[in-house]
């Protein structure tokens, strides 16, 4: 990020959990505020350095945070004292750098920034990707000036968060918006489906477990179509690759893909987890998929997401504890019989996505920052 104007220009302070979900709409966001003449700093905790994206260390300022986990009173204690200590830390970066806003992307390292800018009177905003507001956000959603949400209702139970409320969408990266570009290919009756399946940085395992059992159920006159590009763990690499070298699936297998987005463009069926990231991303390109939430998330916000693409008609939720083999392998060889649905399905999901998020969601923050 070597290309911020002068040094006077005002600067907005980001903050965002070490993961890839809070951290690629504050890149995304970024990117539009630089391109408005504004400087921008990230304030997270160390997982975010692994994410080498727009921000270089020289642009990261490394706050102490931790996460509420447990009950265990020796382990809240050591939380609390985390986090009181990040304060201290944040409280010095916000009074040094001066920003003009505060923006939060949610993770409980977002704590300590935003309480700091509440102290000196700097102006605080929350984007919230989900559903259901992430704890750290519910927390600071009366502490702050204005809460960007991605999807509408996220407040409607509550008067007094919806009165400051604002729906923008998921900020989405550069990389997203290319993907969005590229139309959607209907699979042929009879010629080669394209599955892309992601397990997310929890749920890589399941589908491990599930999918290829379920490409094994298939007829064997299915498996010389399939195109699978499956993300799966290194501790699960060789059993996974041993079912589909036995069947002669076309399959390219890694823990991680750092092409996801194009990827995403070119599949004609994602199996997935129902993350924030990967709904609206789903969205925003136009992709239909098969979604299996998180099962024991807090908030069971994976399941609430997964529910607006179900609900749209872009994609099938399925219960972990229905995601079975003889499941799967009945909803794959339906859609490989009806590539119609799958086409029907990807226009339904690109009715969800909304590409002009971040330009919404600087709108916001320069307002309340008044810039």
């Amino acid at each position: 990020m070597h290309s911020q104007e002068s040094d006077n220009a005002p600067l907005i302070l980001l903050a965002a959990g070490g993961t890839g979900g809070h951290l690629f709409p504050a890149e995304a966001l970024a990117v539009e505020l630089i391109k408005r003449g504004l400087r921008v700093r990230l304030a997270t905790d160390g997982r975010a350095l692994r994410y080498s994206g727009l921000f270089g260390r020289e642009s990261i300022d490394l706050v102490p945070s931790a996460t509420v986990r447990s009950r265990n009173p020796l382990s809240l204690v050591r939380t609390m004292l985390t986090l009181g200590y990040g304060m201290l830390v944040a409280t010095n970066v916000v009074r040094r750098l001066k920003p003009s806003a505060v923006v939060g992307f949610g993770g409980y390292p977002t704590l300590p920034p935003l309480m700091a800018a509440r102290l000196l009177g700097v102006p605080g905003i929350i984007h919230d990707a989900n559903a259901v507001l992430g704890r750290a956000n519910r927390f600071l959603s009366s502490r702050v000036n204005a809460i960007a949400t991605s999807l509408p209702g996220v407040l409607d139970r509550d008067p007094a968060l919806a009165a400051k409320a604002t729906t923008v969408g998921t900020p989405m990266r550069p990389a997203i918006l290319a993907a969005a570009a590229v139309q959607y290919a209907s699979s042929e009756a009879d010629g080669p489906l394209r599955l892309l399946v992601v397990g997310g940085s929890q749920g890589a395992r399941v589908m491990s477990d599930i999918v290829p059992p379920a490409i094994e159920k298939l007829a064997p006159a299915l498996w010389s179509r399939l195109i699978i590009t499956q993300q799966v763990r290194e501790e699960d690499m060789a059993r996974v690759r041993t079912v589909y070298d036995r069947l002669k699936i076309n399959a390219e297998l890694a823990p991680f893909f750092a092409d996801l987005p194009a990827r995403l463009a070119s599949s004609q069926l994602v199996i997935s987890r129902s993350g924030a990231g990967t709904v609206a991303e789903l969205g925003a390109i136009g992709r239909p998929s098969i979604l299996v939430p998180l099962p024991g998330a807090i908030d069971q916000d994976q399941f609430a997401n997964a529910g607006v693409l179900s609900e749209a008609g872009g994609a099938l939720r399925i219960k972990q504890t229905e995601f079975t083999p003889e499941r799967l392998a009945a909803e794959i060889t339906t859609f490989a019989a009806e590539p119609g649905k799958l086409t029907a399905m990807a226009d339904a999901a690109r009715g969800v996505g909304r590409l002009d998020a971040a330009e919404r969601l600087a709108d916001l923050v320069t307002k309340v920052a008044g810039i």
